[in-house]
């Protein structure tokens, strides 16, 4: 069940103004206008032109501010945030561990310095950066979805299930959304959430709630999950095999010929 679990960064903007009005700061340059702007100022420009997807002006608008205001944590995130979106993985990096340097409680910073590490297939420094965001904010299920994600990437299934079980206790619909307003970066793909229902499938067979299984392997399929006729060869669901139910979402192979 391991494959390839490295999830595409979904990442979540703020709401904010409804176009990048104050134009973005030219490379190498600074423009008088933003001189006389504060940082609170600079901040919402960011915003944005983070909302415009305009990623590189908001690196710019966003680095102004904190030259103006160097101990902000929430900026170095915003930050991070908008590098981790244009691909400079690197800067946002050293921007998300200045975050949390800053201020040693940002769930957030922790939970999007973890993403970092998830994308450069460092799963066991980003389980660490994800449990941190966890054990600030237990209330978060992105959080216990990038953690089950990290934990699900070192095959360790058990620890994984029950943080995915965790998030969709705290939102029904967790892993069903493509993007969620908030300052977060949520590791989360396709083809994860299809891994996740079919392994979820497996789980609730063992349980013996057919009901459950029959659902979960429909939310596979439905989500592009690509081995289901492995259902007739896992020994978990052998107990459906002949189960008119489970030959309507998976045709048994007899009747593919």
């Amino acid at each position: 069940m391991r494959g390839s679990m490295r999830g595409t960064i979904v990442v979540a903007v703020v709401a904010g103004l409804s176009q990048c009005s104050l134009g973005a700061i030219e490379a190498g340059q600074t423009n008088e206008d933003t001189k006389s702007m504060s940082a609170a100022d600079l901040e919402k420009a960011g915003d944005a032109c983070r909302t415009q997807k305009d990623y590189q002006g908001a690196v710019q608008y966003f680095d102004e501010a904190l030259h103006k205001d160097k101990k902000n944590a929430v900026l170095y995130n915003k930050l991070g945030m908008a590098e981790l979106t244009s691909g400079d993985v690197q800067s946002a990096r050293v921007d998300f561990a200045k975050a949390v340097k800053t201020d040693k409680k940002y769930a957030d910073a922790f939970n999007n310095l973890g993403a970092v590490f998830f994308v450069q297939n460092t799963f066991s420094r980003a389980a660490k950066y994800f449990s941190k965001a966890v054990s600030l904010d237990e209330t978060r299920a992105p959080f216990h979805i990038n953690l089950g994600a990290a934990w699900f990437s070192e095959n360790k299934l058990n620890p994984a299930m029950n943080e995915y079980s965790i998030a969709l206790n705290l939102d029904p619909e967790a892993l069903e959304e493509d993007a969620r307003v908030g300052l977060t970066a949520q590791v989360s793909s396709p083809e994860e959430r299809a891994k996740f229902y079919y392994l979820l499938a497996k789980i609730e067979a063992k349980r013996g709630d057919v009901p459950a299984v029959l659902s979960c392997l429909r939310k596979a399929k439905d989500t592009g999950y690509r081995n289901l006729a492995s259902v007739y060869k896992d020994e978990e669901f052998s107990q459906l095999w002949n189960n008119p139910g489970l030959a309507e979402i998976v045709p048994p192979p007899a009747a593919r010929r």
